[in-house]
Order: C-alpha cells, then sequence, then structure tokens
C-alpha cells in the first residue's frame, strides 16, 4: 500500500482533508527552433545545385517525447470509449475474530503519521517478516485468480479478507486511517487506493489488487496488476512495462547503495516507452510498522541516504499512460489519473543484503 509523499517527507494530509488536484512539476524540453537565413540573391537554374535535406537523430529526450505523444494520441481515442470510472456501493467492514491481534492503529480513525525510524531486523524478526510476505504473497496471486468480467472488486474484497484471517492474519489496510476495506482495488485509472465496491469489472480493464497482512506483528505488503478480459495493447504494454521497472529498480539495490538510484532505473526505463512516473505515491519502510522511512521515490530525484543491510522496504511504481496528474474522490482515498489515463502498479517487499536485494513477497 502506497505511501504519499510531499516535500516534508510525511504522509500527506490531502487524503485526509480531501485534496482534489495536483500537478506532476514536470517540463518537457523542446528543441530550438530552426534559424533563419539571409534571402538569397537570384540565380541561374543551370547553376542550381540538387537540394539535400539533413537530419540529425533524435536525442534520447526528443525520442522519449516523441514515443509519448504517439502513444498519447494512439490511446486518446480507446480511452475516451472507455466509461469513466465511477464509485459504486459499498458495503460495511468485515469483522475479525476477535483472537486476531489488530496493529495499533485500528483502534483510531486517524491517518498514521510515517515513522521516522529505518526498520533494521534480528534473526527472529526477519523469520517474522518473511511468513508476513509469504503470506501477501500466496492471497495476491489468489486474488488474481478471481479477476474476471462481471465479478466485483466488493467480492474480491470478501475472498481476500476470508483467506487472511484464516491464517491467523489481519488485513492491514482495515481500519487503516479509516479505510474501510481489507484490500485495495484499483481499476483503470485509478492510480492506487481504490475502495472495493459494487463495480462489476468489464472485459478490458485491468486491476492493482495491494494487498498487506499483518501476521505476527509484521507487515507483508505486495501488490500485483491484472488484466480483465482482452485488453488493449497499449494497456498491456503499460502492465508489462511497469514490472519490469520495479525489476529495474529492485536490481540497483544492496548495502550501501544509494537510495536515489531506484528512481534513475525505473524512470530511465519508462521514459523509453513515453510512460510517465508518479511521484506522489512513494515506498516506504515496513516490518512491525506499516509505513515508516526510508520512503522510496520512483521518479528521478537528488534523495540522499544509503540502503543498509537488514532493511526492509517496498518498491511500487506507479506508471501511466498520460498525465501523472491526478484527483482525488471525496472518499480521500481513492486517487485516479486527472485525465482518465490508464495506470498500473507493481510492488514487492524486499530485504537489503551485503550483495543485493531478497524478495521478501514470494514463495
Amino acid at each position: 500500500m502506497a505511501a504519499a509523499a510531499n516535500i516534508s517527507l510525511q504522509l500527506s494530509s490531502s487524503l485526509v482533508h480531501g485534496e482534489t488536484k495536483l500537478s506532476a512539476s514536470s517540463t518537457l524540453l523542446m528543441g530550438a527552433p530552426l534559424a533563419s537565413r539571409s534571402p538569397c540573391p537570384p540565380y541561374d537554374l543551370k547553376m542550381a545545385r540538387p537540394l539535400v535535406i539533413q537530419s540529425k537523430r533524435l536525442s534520447g529526450l526528443e525520442e522519449s517525447i516523441r514515443i509519448r505523444r504517439e502513444r498519447e494520441l494512439q490511446t486518446s481515442t480507446a480511452s475516451k470509449r472507455r466509461p469513466a470510472l465511477r464509485r459504486g456501493k459499498v458495503s460495511q467492514r468485515l469483522p475479525v475474530p476477535d483472537h486476531i491481534p489488530n496493529p495499533p492503529y485500528v483502534a483510531s480513525k486517524l491517518l498514521p503519521e510515517i515513522a521516522k525510524e529505518h526498520q533494521i531486523h534480528d534473526m527472529e524478526g526477519l523469520v517474522r517478516m518473511r511468513a508476513a510476505c509469504e503470506l501477501a504473497a500466496r492471497v495476491v496471486d489468489f486474488a488474481g485468480t478471481l479477476v474476471r468480467p462481471s465479478v466485483t472488486t466488493n467480492e474480491i474484497d470478501k475472498a481476500v479478507h476470508q483467506m487472511i484471517i484464516d491464517a491467523g492474519a489481519y488485513p492491514s489496510p482495515l481500519g487503516y486511517g479509516g479505510f474501510p476495506k481489507s484490500v485495495c482495488t484499483s481499476v483503470n485509472e485509478c492510480m492506487c487506493h481504490g475502495i472495493p465496491d459494487s463495480r462489476q469489472l468489464q472485459d478490458g480493464d485491468i486491476i492493482n489488487i495491494d494487498v498487506t497482512v499483518y501476521l505476527n506483528g509484521y507487515h507483508g505488503d505486495t501488490s500485483k496488476t491484472f488484466l480483465c478480459g482482452e485488453v488493449n495493447n497499449a494497456m498491456k504494454k503499460l502492465v508489462k512495462v511497469t514490472e519490469e521497472c520495479m525489476y529495474k529498480g529492485i536490481d540497483v539495490c544492496k548495502d550501501g547503495a544509494v537510495f536515489r538510484k531506484i528512481g534513475k532505473k525505473i524512470s530511465e526505463h519508462a521514459e523509453k516507452f513515453g510512460f510517465g512516473v508518479v511521484d506522489r505515491f512513494v515506498g516506504h519502510g515496513i516490518g512491525t510498522i506499516f509505513h515508516s522511512e526510508p520512503l522510496i521515490f520512483h521518479h528521478s530525484n537528488d534523495k540522499g541516504g544509503c540502503m543498509v543491510e537488514g532493511q526492509t522496504f517496498t518498491i511500487e511504481p506507479i506508471l501511466t499512460l498520460g498525465t501523472t496528474d491526478c484527483i482525488t474522490w471525496e472518499d480521500n482515498w481513492t486517487t485516479l489519473t486527472a485525465d482518465g489515463s490508464p495506470a498500473a502498479q507493481f510492488e514487492h517487499t524486499i530485504l537489503i543484503t551485503k550483495t543485493g536485494a531478497e524478495i521478501l513477497t514470494k514463495y
């Protein structure tokens, strides 16, 4: 479950106070205009030389802009045909058996602040962390098997909730800052934090299912974007590249590596295909606390600090076909692309080692 970032590195209060629109501070660099030459004097046609037109190879940035413009043109018609996402009926939150321990934040509807401490675990902690992450991985894969046209996101929430409590765990999103459901289901233009409801999935949708479980005092967090029925090629490409970006970010992680390498690698790969990288939502430290430092920026940035062996955090990039600007519904959670273009996200929880990163949310 992504955390929202702002300049002070706190979880944005817009999720509580309902800020409705945000603008990404990105600027496209345009090529300089061609310089005009002075008029040529009259000349004899017999002396005229063949006209030769020369062009230079596009720079990487110019090529990225060209690809993005072409992709926006290709997908604009499809996006217009696809109905805008509308909120369905949200059912009551599901009960959790009394014998299952609750995370501390469940007792309050206030959105917790991001904890300042980095989470580094001893051997016993890692055993519990691995167990929570493995369960989360199994749950998200099970949820993916439910994705098909006519299924509601509320039905997915019920199935996920049952699997989690059957394992003796607590669904971490339930009650986090007042979040009413046990899983986040983000469809099409929903960037993240979608609340399960009565809307039926449609043929051609994409849906991100974000699962976090709290087991034996530790959180495990993961998400995947799934295809529903026959999805168009542009959206398939978006989903594929988003997953690739996540792994590109994971590949640079190891003890002593600087955090900004993650965003650099993700942005470089996304820009090759003309996709936008959302800077509004970030990865985060995780363990006994749901959201903590370090915050992991997925876009190009100058964040300082280095990774430390034994540290756990999430990498969870969100890519878009169009703008990275967003709007948030009145529920203070559901966040959509401002232009209605599709978005995709993938997430893993990782453990930093001496030589690399171990993906914990797998089995």
